[in-house]
C-alpha cells in the first residue's frame, strides 16, 4: 500500500507565472485529461473550466514559435503547440454541445492557428457557420473536407452538409413567405381611384 498522495493541481495565474516549463507542460497535460473525463461524463461547463486554464496558462516554451526553414517547409510543431490545438478544438466541442456558435468559431479558429488542417475543427467551424446562417462559408468547408475524407468522416459531412442545404432551403423559403405577405399586404389597385 502507498501512503502517497497526489499532489493537487495548481490552479490559476500562478501556472502562468513563471516556473519550469516542462512542470507547466505537465500540469497543462493534466488539465487537458482532467476537461477530457469531465466532457465524456457530460459535464460541459466544468471541462470548459479546465481547458480555459489550459489556455490561459499561455504557451509554455521560451523559444521562439515555429518559423519556416530555408527550403520554405514549416518546422515540427512544439509539444506545447499540439495541447494548444487539442484544447482549443476540444472547447470548441464544448461550444457546439452548449449551442454557443460564436465561441465555437472563435476557439475553431484558434484550433486552426495552431494547424490549419484540423478536420475536427474545421467540421465544427463549418456547423456554427451553418448555425448562424452562414450556408455558403459551411458548405465550402465542408466540400473540402468530403474531397479525402475517410468513409466515417464522409458519411459525418454528408449528413452535416445534407442538414445544413435542408435548413437554408427552410429558412429561404420562410422569407419568401413573409416577403410574399409583406408584398400583398401593400398591393394598390392602380386601375381604380380609392
Amino acid at each position: 500500500m502507498s501512503t502517497e498522495e497526489e499532489a493537487p493541481i495548481p490552479t490559476g495565474p500562478t501556472l502562468a507565472a513563471g516556473g519550469d516549463i516542462l512542470q507547466k507542460l505537465e500540469q497543462a497535460k493534466s488539465l487537458k485529461e482532467k476537461g477530457d473525463v469531465a466532457f465524456q461524463e457530460g459535464k460541459v461547463k466544468e471541462a470548459l473550466g479546465s481547458y480555459h486554464i489550459v489556455s490561459a496558462m499561455g504557451k509554455p516554451t521560451s523559444g521562439p514559435a515555429p518559423m519556416e526553414t530555408e527550403s520554405g517547409t514549416e518546422q515540427p510543431k512544439t509539444e506545447a503547440d499540439q495541447l494548444q490545438e487539442k484544447i482549443y478544438s476540444n472547447m470548441s466541442q464544448c461550444h457546439v454541445k452548449t449551442g454557443n456558435w460564436k465561441r465555437v468559431l472563435e476557439t475553431a479558429d484558434k484550433a486552426l492557428s495552431f494547424n490549419p488542417k484540423n478536420r475536427k475543427a474545421l467540421f465544427r467551424k463549418a456547423k456554427a457557420h451553418g448555425e448562424t446562417g452562414w450556408f455558403e462559408k459551411a458548405d465550402k468547408i465542408l466540400l473540402d473536407l468530403i474531397k479525402d475524407a475517410d468513409p466515417t468522416e464522409k458519411e459525418a459531412c454528408e449528413a452535416e452538409l445534407k442538414r445544413l442545404r435542408e435548413m437554408d432551403k427552410k429558412r429561404e423559403q420562410a422569407h419568401a413567405n413573409k416577403m410574399k405577405g409583406f408584398l400583398k399586404k401593400g398591393e394598390v389597385n392602380l386601375a381604380t381611384d380609392g
